[in-house]
């Protein structure tokens, strides 16, 4: 059973987390990788922090790009399985993103909605100040998070959804601010109860938090393919940040 704080603690941390999520298409990360590093002018050798990374899929093509990557995520069970990767220019650490990171580097990438988890806007600020303060001169980050706008118009409210044997039962909701979904399933005999909850951050909403962190936004993005955003038609709202 998940705690009221901090859902992700839990919830990240299973196996089941990975089993409900084994279909992530890696062929749109690394088509979203090559635009990211492209549109930015990232050199080969420049150092990246992937925050929030899972088990690393993002980090692992980035490295094979040529650039110096860490992996950083709250999921020991997730550092676990991505040191398997690791190598004298791909390292993973076990880290909180609401608290400072021990090292600078030339781009800060949040990738898969990995971000509007905490109750608190303060929480939220805090996280772009450490990635704001990680960052040398000159430094850009990214933050991919969904288009709330569109994801609320088209809500699944249920579905069911059967992966490796398990019946995995989805409801979801608008309530206090927050996309919150549920996840239900039995094993064995043994009913399991998680939930993912995102806040509702608009563009707009975005801007204030970002302002109030003391940095600014250089572009937005709709998709992957980085096409401009429109509120009502883009799939993901994705932010490029400096300083």
């Amino acid at each position: 059973m998940s705690s009221k704080k901090d859902w992700f603690t839990d919830w990240f941390n299973t196996k089941y987390y990975h089993i409900l999520y084994q279909h992530r298409d890696d062929h749109e990360a690394q088509v979203f990788m090559n635009n990211l590093v492209s549109f930015t002018a990232l050199k080969k050798g420049s150092s990246i922090l992937d925050l929030a990374c899972g088990k690393g899929r993002h980090s692992i093509y980035l490295n094979k790009l040529g650039y110096k990557v860490t992996g950083a995520d709250l999921s020991i069970n997730s550092i676990k399985h991505a040191n398997e990767f690791k190598n004298d220019s791909l390292q993973f650490i076990v880290q909180d993103m609401r608290l400072p990171y021990p090292l600078k580097v030339d781009a800060v990438f949040n990738l898969f909605t990995s971000f509007g988890y905490f109750a608190n806007d303060d929480e939220d600020v805090k996280v772009l100040q450490n990635i704001k303060n990680s960052l040398n001169d000159k430094g850009v980050a990214v933050i991919d998070y969904l288009n709330v706008d569109k994801t609320i118009a088209r809500l699944t409210p249920k579905e069911t959804i059967v992966l490796d044997g398990i019946d995995f039962h989805i409801s979801k909701e608008v309530k206090n601010d927050f996309i919150i979904k549920k996840i239900e399933f039995t094993i064995d005999g043994k009913y399991h109860s998680y939930y993912e909850r995102v806040k509702c951050l608009d563009i707009n909403r975005f801007s204030k938090i970002i302002e109030k962190a003391g940095m600014k936004i250089i572009h937005t993005f709709g998709d992957y393919n980085l096409h401009t955003f429109d509120k009502i038609k883009s799939n993901r709202l994705i932010l490029l940040l400096g300083a």
